[in-house]
C-alpha cells in the first residue's frame, strides 16, 4: 500500500500544528489555500483529526497523528539516514 495524493495532502496539513501548543490551531482559508488543503482539512475534520472543516485544533487523536506525522518527516528529512 502507497500513500495517495489525499494522504500527502493530509500529513502536510498535520505537519502544520504546532505540537508545543494545544491552544494554537491553523486556519485553512479557502480563498487563498489550495484546493488540496481545503479537501485534506475536511478528510481530517471528518476522521476526527481536527475540529473544524477548516482547520481549528488537534483532537486527542489528531495530536497522536500529527507527531508521528512530523517525526515519519523528519525522519525523512534526515541527512543521517542517507547511505553512506
Amino acid at each position: 500500500m502507497a500513500f495517495t495524493n489525499d494522504h500527502l495532502a493530509e500529513l502536510n496539513l498535520l505537519s502544520l500544528f504546532n505540537l508545543s501548543s494545544i491552544n494554537e490551531g491553523i486556519k485553512v482559508h479557502s480563498h487563498s489555500a489550495s484546493a488540496d488543503a481545503v479537501a485534506a482539512a475536511e478528510r481530517l475534520h471528518g476522521k476526527g483529526l481536527i475540529t473544524q472543516k477548516d482547520g481549528g485544533y488537534l483532537t486527542s487523536l489528531g495530536s497522536e497523528a500529527a507527531e508521528h506525522a512530523q517525526r515519519l518527516l523528519s525522519v525523512l528529512s534526515s541527512d543521517e539516514n542517507s547511505p553512506a
